[in-house]
């Protein structure tokens, strides 16, 4: 049986991976910048979390959720004193697409409105109501163009309000800084009033913080910076350190019944300790606050780099901006310097997304390759 060829895939085979690398079946080493699309946050195979993990295997794997599982109810805890997000509920699934896709459902539910407001160049997942919420026409199957989708410029409150007015949105779907799309962001000025056109029409905020969240931006929560309440908060990758785990984070003015959401695989017993783990080292090893230092000396690198047109995002979720596509830049620098990095739906965009455990060293490697990649 062959695979389903969805992928463009570089020629390389990860063997074994530790904190900052990856190593290939040929035992070459890469630094990894790019964290398997932002998912690796405490380093590859990190010793607390790998014995989390086994540890849970040797007692249980997995129930569904018709038991009770404390493990759920230990990461609410923790989530709640790591992100200062008081009050709210957590509703744990698999992926950050099935986050958004219970976010916006719920507040479906809530509003008992039909439409999703969501910004240009914004990516939600690819299922259902998330991908339509995705400003990406190639990966939108007619089946999800029926779900109805507003689409508005990042930033133009005027335009918001015009879309909100009409009364039959529930809900307004938003990344604070955008990752697929390039790693841009509006001011705290537009999350704010954002915030006020939602609560005058009915109608909820919804912050996707899966790729930002975990700390990758040197606060737990990219939203937490301008102040704001979301009503409701999705949240992945980086969750779990590459173990699938999701979630959404719950306003307490949105009540539960039985059978409203559900999951098989949500919340499992692996799943609960892998991300706990997660909280644990970023806590022991203050990654918040390493996120913000390295964050600070990578853009100061930056501004030394030849052909730079512009630096993009914050903590360690970066994006390099050149006047010509990176592509031919990305591959240099994995095949003659092995180092991942990534890419976004901005051609001319390197997108620099590392374990949160990167050091000023690993900064140093990085742009003397790529000073040698952009000769």
């Amino acid at each position: 049986m062959s695979l389903f060829n969805v992928y463009p895939l570089f020629n390389i085979v990860p063997f074994i991976a530790k904190d900052m690398y990856v190593y290939d079946e040929n035992n070459v080493k890469y630094l990894d910048l790019y964290g398997g699309h932002a998912v690796i946050s405490i380093g590859h195979s990190h010793p607390k979390y790998v014995k989390a993990i086994s540890n849970q295997l040797q007692k249980i794997g997995f129930y569904s959720n018709a038991v009770q599982n404390p493990l759920q109810e230990k990461l609410a805890d923790k989530l709640t004193s790591m992100s200062n997000c008081k009050g709210y509920q957590l509703f744990l699934c698999n992926s950050g697409a099935e986050a958004n896709e219970n976010a916006l459902k719920l507040a479906s539910f809530y509003t008992k409105k039909t439409n999703v407001l969501a910004f240009k160049n914004g990516f939600h997942g690819r299922t259902s109501a998330a991908v339509a919420a995705t400003d990406n026409a190639k990966i939108v199957a007619p089946i999800n163009a029926q779900q109805k989708v507003d689409f508005v410029d990042l930033g133009d409150l005027e335009a918001v309000e015009t879309v909100l007015k009409k009364g039959n949105t529930c809900a307004v779907i938003i990344e604070c800084i955008q990752g697929v799309g390039g790693l841009d962001e509006s001011t705290t000025a537009f999350y704010q009033g954002l915030e006020i056109l939602c609560k005058t029409y009915n109608t909820l905020l919804i912050a996707d913080e899966v790729q930002a969240g975990f700390g990758r931006t040197g606060d737990f929560f990219s939203f937490k910076k301008h102040l704001i309440t979301p009503d409701i908060i999705s949240m992945a990758k980086g969750m779990g350190n590459g173990f699938p785990i999701g979630g959404i984070l719950i306003h307490p003015k949105i009540k539960a019944s039985y059978g409203l959401l559900g999951t098989t695989f949500g919340g499992n017993h692996l799943a609960c300790s892998a991300s706990l783990a997660v909280l644990d080292v970023i806590e022991e090893q203050q990654l918040l606050q390493n996120a913000t230092e390295i964050s600070a000396y990578f853009l100061a690198k930056a501004k030394k780099l030849p052909k730079l047109k512009n630096t993009k995002g914050r903590g360690l979720m970066l994006g390099l901006e050149f006047d010509f596509p990176v592509a031919e830049i990305r591959k240099k620098l994995i095949h003659k310097h092995q180092i991942f990095t990534g890419s976004a739906s901005n051609p001319n965009v390197l997108r620099i997304l590392p374990p949160l455990t990167i050091t000023k060293a690993h900064v140093d490697v990085f742009f003397e390759a790529l000073k040698k990649a952009l000769i």
